[in-house]
């Protein structure tokens, strides 16, 4: 069933207005579970030929922030009623606003939001998106967001993920399942803990516009022990440690336990897993200055953290135990 919003309807004469001043238009809350299509038409004109404004239209989600315009017009005077389609994938318990605002340019001239409707069938123009699903990451990683959309999409199209508070990201690649449904790929290159935050999937079409629900971005950082490990025991060949390792920075959880060990003086090194608190260190040189590290791990691609503080120590001198013969 198609639903025309009531009082949906804004004129703005820019004249004698500055630059940059605002008028907002809000949609009544809307909770649309199944699939559905705002559609409105939009209006620009201006005697002298030069653009008034520019149309814009957030979508805001559960009255979070206004966040970045999912649609706009540069506001070139046409004179005529145009139309534009906003495929709006905001799954329940979510839900949202739209926001029509116009920015005026500082030239005379008129634009105009009317027939806002909210259609029971899917957008002719643009496709729908499939939820997007959160994503989390180590540090330094690429974190991938699959946006799959029913639709079709041309070469003329625009597909972006927006962040909300965060960079943007390009297009990794498109994939085409079938005549109907394709799959956008996005990545966020060398990922860090200021990019974590939410972002969902953009279509840009001819028609109009395409919208995700917004997933999250999570960065973890790899974890690395605070403070290095304590000496138990040494001997000429081998050293006994205390790993040290319960208090990190970074993330968890734990999932490895790696001892670093190598001579102070030199290139030689050597890393051995450990599965408990405490570790030996063995076929070690006497009289030999050591440095020894905790490397943790947490799961996924790149969790390894930097090694931790090193323990400086030295093997005992070996002991000479002199053989006596008898002839």
């Amino acid at each position: 069933m198609d639903l025309l919003l009531p009082g949906s309807f804004m004129l703005v004469n820019t004249s004698g207005k500055f630059a940059g001043q605002k008028a907002h238009l809000l949609l009544p809350h809307l909770k649309e579970n199944d699939t559905h299509c705002i559609d409105f038409h939009h209006y620009v004109s201006s005697k002298s030929g030069s653009s008034p404004g520019t149309l814009n239209v957030y979508v805001k989600v559960n009255d979070g922030p206004l966040g970045s315009p999912i649609w706009n017009t540069s506001g070139v005077p046409t004179s005529t009623w145009n139309r534009a389609e906003l495929a709006i994938s905001t799954f329940w318990p979510n839900f949202y606003q739209v926001v029509f605002e116009v920015v005026t340019s500082g030239h005379p001239g008129y634009l105009a939001i009317d027939e806002v409707k909210v259609l029971g069938h899917p957008c002719t123009k643009t496709p729908h998106f499939l939820r997007l699903q959160s994503v989390e990451v180590n540090a330094g990683q690429f974190a991938t967001f699959q946006c799959t959309a029913n639709g079709r999409t041309n070469t003329g199209d625009r597909l972006w993920l927006q962040g909300m508070s965060v960079r943007d990201a390009s297009l990794k690649e498109i994939k085409v399942s079938n005549i109907r449904r394709f799959v956008a790929s996005f990545n966020v290159v060398n990922a860090t803990k200021q990019d974590a935050g939410n972002y969902r999937c953009m279509i840009r079409t001819e028609g109009g516009v395409g919208v995700s629900n917004y997933a999250e971005l999570v960065v973890k950082e790899p974890p690395v022990p605070i403070a290095p490990p304590q000496l138990s025991s040494v001997g000429a060949t081998y050293l006994w440690i205390q790993l040290n390792a319960n208090s990190i920075n970074g993330d968890g959880p734990i999932i490895q336990r790696e001892v670093e060990y190598r001579t102070s003086s030199g290139t030689w090194y050597d890393i051995q897993p450990v599965d408990s608190t405490s570790y030996k260190i063995g076929h070690l040189d006497p009289d030999t200055e050591y440095e020894i590290s905790v490397l943790l791990t947490r799961p996924g691609e790149g969790g390894t953290g930097s090694p931790g503080p090193a323990l400086k120590t030295r093997t005992k001198c070996a002991d000479f135990l002199l053989l006596r013969t008898t002839s």
